[in-house]
């Protein structure tokens, strides 16, 4: 680990852009965070080194040394320093710390959860690809499980395990393969159940007139699978200018005159150097102070252009597929726009993926498996910055503007989707490190560290969308297809994700916390009413059986005594041992009684929590299910299994009430 020659300095502001209501307070240096906390103590913020994307520092001040940070989760703050020597040493410190040299020193090789509460292999498990390919009825007479890719040697890009149609034989697959950039051919990815496919692979190195038959009948083979449809669509998700320009370097797009039954479309998407530039372009909007610039800046960056015409893609696809259309889809090597369209087409289709594990398996097959570069994408290692782009931001923006378009299609909520685009930059977990399947079989993930999946998992009340509508899949021939609403109007900012730590930015509670909450709150109780039927039934087969023992000889009635049911059971037992489990399980019923909440306080008016800690953006509200109290994210122990609960699920519990019970941490 870094040696951290300062490991606080004191008397440091953090400047508020919008007024000269400077915060004063103490910045702390800790192994994995730089922690800002003001001089009253309300107000914490925790930063993690790996989220810093870019520091600066600045000329100095009369005040001092000022530092610029930006995060790659959007957070973007100044910090004043007194000393310019300590300013440098920070500086120098956060930029060996926010981006180290070597994958084997990110985050997820040292960090360590609470065994109690997550043991590491939880979620490394939860899906197979090989079982999403099954759900979609996959392999079967069409399609066939390839494994030429066993070790990696036809692609090294691709999944160990392809699926390819039945017809294509060895030489056929090799050929193809030789012929697509990278080696990555065209495959099975998605199987609609009127046997329309989404395939996918890189672009042809075809140039300006090279073909190859073992290509061309690969695509045809494709083309056969579907008996439905005579035709099959080829989609380069590129601008046509920037496809035709890759033919003088040899690569380029298929020539329709080689190809039968193809109707050729390109589209729009830019590549990763005009996405880069469009997002900071969007973060620089945190400066503005007037409405004018903002606009302007707005629409300047381009943003949600880019976001419409991703969407607008995979609603081509989507559409042509529901019509009983096959699709091949490519751009340039096939890891950036291709796994933004192919993923977000089978949302809109497949109702399945808009569940929480769906879309895990979405992210799983599409993104994990098919190789999308997320450690040169997200930058978790030194580089030079040409590999930087958003492109895995943009797939979840596309998926939040559908949930607010469809509220009630979607298991999750707007905050899985914050914590999954968090994680994915925070190299907290093992789930994202690499460029491909074969790097995160080298690294040995799965055995070195924890998986996102099981923290998910263990915070999973968080991430529920109270109204979503579960599909009952009554027609099969009518499953619930999304069309995204393309209209300029209807795309729109996420305030949520860029502007989220913009101070005023969000009401304190939004109808979705309110109903998020009353959702909990009714879970909890109807999870404790269960218990106690349990337990009225097990006091009533005792007071009958303490009855009949008594032959008649003590008969006695419950119904205007002033004990309790209980006291009356326990004395009415017939011998010594009798009494003493009936007093047991009377204590026990007591004991239940205690550990569940039956009033939540309202966090509506709360501002900060029993420990001084001011509620904002980095320190959220959570509800304690035993006591019922609102509390901050560090008051919170481990979720548990509470005693009052009869299915024995882990909830979010309160230190406090984890001791005075002693309830048993769990996990997932």
């Amino acid at each position: 680990m870094e040696q951290i020659k300062v490991p606080k300095v004191e008397n440091v502001r953090m400047l508020d852009k919008y007024s000269n209501n400077h915060s004063i307070g103490t910045l702390y240096l800790t192994v994995t965070h730089l922690i800002f906390v003001e001089r009253s103590g309300k107000k914490k913020i925790w930063v993690l080194y790996t989220h810093i994307s870019n520091i600066e520092k600045q000329p100095l001040t009369t005040t001092g040394s000022p530092l610029y940070i930006k995060c790659k989760h959007f957070f973007i703050v100044t910090f004043v320093i007194p000393k310019e020597r300590d300013c440098h040493e920070i500086y120098l410190t956060l930029l060996k710390l926010s981006c180290p040299v070597s994958v084997e020193d990110l985050y997820c090789f040292n960090y360590q959860e609470n065994k109690d509460t997550l043991p590491q292999h939880a979620g490394w498990n939860f899906f197979n690809v090989q079982s999403e390919f099954q759900r979609q009825g996959v392999p079967n007479e069409e399609w066939s499980l390839s494994y030429l890719n066993t070790n990696y040697e036809l692609c090294d890009t691709y999944p160990r395990y392809l699926y390819v149609p039945s017809a294509s034989t060895k030489n056929i697959l090799l050929g193809s393969a030789k012929f697509r950039s990278r080696g990555r051919l065209p495959v099975l990815t998605y199987l609609h159940s009127n046997k329309a496919a989404i395939c996918r692979c890189s672009q042809p190195l075809s140039g300006f007139s090279a073909r190859c038959p073992e290509d061309e009948e690969i695509m045809h083979n494709i083309l056969c699978t579907n008996p439905n449809s005579r035709y099959m669509y080829v989609v380069d998700t590129r601008p046509r200018i920037n496809a035709f320009a890759n033919r003088a370097a040899g690569k380029g797009y298929e020539n329709e005159n080689f190809y039968d039954n193809i109707k050729f479309h390109f589209f729009g998407i830019e590549n990763i150097h005009v996405m880069r530039t469009s997002l900071n372009k969007l973060l620089d909007l945190q400066r503005s102070t007037s409405m004018s610039a903002f606009l302007s800046g707005l629409e300047n960056s381009g943003w949600l252009k880019h976001i419409r015409s991703i969407l607008e893609t995979a609603w081509f696809i989507a559409r042509a597929v529901s019509n009983g259309v096959s699709v091949v889809v490519h751009c340039s090597d096939g890891w950036d726009r291709t796994a933004q369209v192919c993923s977000l087409a089978a949302l809109l289709l497949d109702p399945f993926y808009r569940t929480i594990q769906g879309f895990q398996a979405l992210i799983e097959k599409d993104w994990l498996s098919f190789g999308h570069k997320f450690s040169d994408r997200c930058g978790y290692v030194s580089s030079d910055g040409k590999e930087l782009a958003p492109i895995f931001t943009q797939f979840i923006d596309a998926t939040y503007q559908l949930l607010q378009q469809y509220p009630y299609k979607f298991q999750f909520n707007e905050y899985f989707l914050l914590t999954l685009h968090d994680h994915v930059h925070s190299c907290q977990h093992g789930t994202f490190i690499g460029n491909s399947e074969k790097e995160r079989q080298i690294l040995r993930l799965s055995e070195r560290t924890y998986s996102l999946w099981g923290y998910l998992a263990n915070n999973m009340n968080e991430y529920i969308n109270p109204i979503y509508r579960c599909n009952r899949y009554n027609n099969e021939d009518s499953i619930d297809i999304l069309q995204p609403k393309l209209a300029p109007q209807s795309i729109v900012l996420w305030r949520g994700l860029y502007f989220r730590f913009e101070n005023g930015i969000h009401p304190r509670e939004t109808c979705e916390d309110l109903i998020l909450t009353i959702y909990d709150h009714t879970s909890s109780l109807e999870d404790h009413v269960k218990l106690l039927l349990k337990r009225v039934n097990s006091l009533g087969q005792l007071l009958n059986t303490s009855n009949t023992q008594k032959k008649g000889k003590h008969k006695f009635d419950t119904k205007f005594t002033k004990e309790s049911l209980s006291e009356n059971i326990i004395e009415n037992t017939a011998n010594h041992d009798e009494k003493t489990r009936s007093k047991l399980k009377a204590n026990q019923l007591e004991n239940e009684l205690k550990t569940v909440a039956l009033e939540w306080k309202s966090s509506r008016n709360i501002e900060e929590c029993g420990c001084s800690t001011t509620f904002d953006t980095f320190n959220k509200k959570h509800h304690c299910w035993s006591c019922g109290d609102v509390l901050c994210t560090r008051c919170m122990t481990v979720h548990t299994k509470l005693p009052g609960h009869l299915s024995q699920r882990a909830v979010p519990t309160c230190k406090s009430c984890y001791q005075s019970f002693g309830i048993s941490a769990t996990s997932p």
